[in-house]
């Protein structure tokens, strides 16, 4: 069967098979298919279906159609508030899937912990525009705590950083969409991300990571810098609109 590389892959590298995709296994394996067979049983919609191995040894997952955010502009329907809330309800609805489960252990649920436009994938269903679907790349899921999710959505999706527009209301538009109650600790936590990102390239690049290397080189810490330094400077209005 014919395959194509998908774009993205600075860890891995993905290809599709027809109505599959083909990728090598991460370290947490075991615990990702435990968790997309969960939703699978649930029949919620918002994540790929793992179907098993191939004769490489490759883990064969359902391809979900659509649109993924990979490049730096995006039509608008992938940035307006609609798709916003679409994206914290998603990361709610699969929170409270795992919630109680032993997926999530003593922790509240089970986090992404890497969301963002490019690991989601964006249809337009009912002729209103782009709006999100579906949730990839599951390999960094782990028991945790609502609000780093939350927060790494107001990180990725509302784009704090140097240029960020309408920040404030939009970081809030995610926390009401999702449902959060205690919103105290979600510019925390954002600085927290940015600060752990920009910490682990430099860890990993400098121990000859590949993926890494490739990050670092294309300006990614900078870049992680920046916004980390953004966010911290605009703290007080984000956190004002969370109150």
């Amino acid at each position: 069967m014919p395959e194509t590389r998908l774009p993205g892959g600075f860890v891995n590298a993905v290809v599709r098979a027809g109505d599959t995709v083909r990728r090598r296994p991460g370290p947490r394996a075991a615990f990702v298919h435990e968790l997309l067979a969960l939703f699978e049983r649930r029949g919620w919609p918002g994540a790929p279906r793992f179907r098993g191995f191939d004769e490489r040894g490759r883990e064969i997952l359902g391809f979900v159609p659509g649109h993924v955010a990979w490049e730096e502009h995006q039509p608008d329907g992938v940035t307006s508030d609609r798709s916003l809330a679409r994206v914290a309800e998603l990361v709610r609805e699969f929170h409270d899937l795992t919630a109680g489960t032993p997926l999530a252990g003593a922790e509240e649920v089970v986090c992404h912990n890497d969301l963002s436009p490019k690991n989601t994938v964006y249809r337009d269903e009912h002729g209103a525009g782009l709006r999100p679907v579906a949730i990839i790349d599951w390999d960094l899921a782990a028991p945790g705590r609502r609000i780093h999710d939350v927060a790494h959505v107001c990180w990725q999706y509302a784009g704090l950083g140097p240029g960020a527009a309408d920040a404030p209301r939009r970081v809030r538009l995610i926390c009401d969409a999702y449902g959060l109650a205690d919103r105290r600790g979600v510019v925390a936590a954002v600085l927290w991300w940015q600060d752990r990102c920009r910490r682990g390239i430099e860890a990993e690049a400098a121990a000859g990571a590949p993926h890494a290397v490739r990050l670092r080189a294309a300006g990614v810490v900078e870049q992680v810098r920046a916004a980390h330094d953004w966010v911290a400077a605009h703290r007080a209005d984000l956190e004002r609109a969370l109150r």
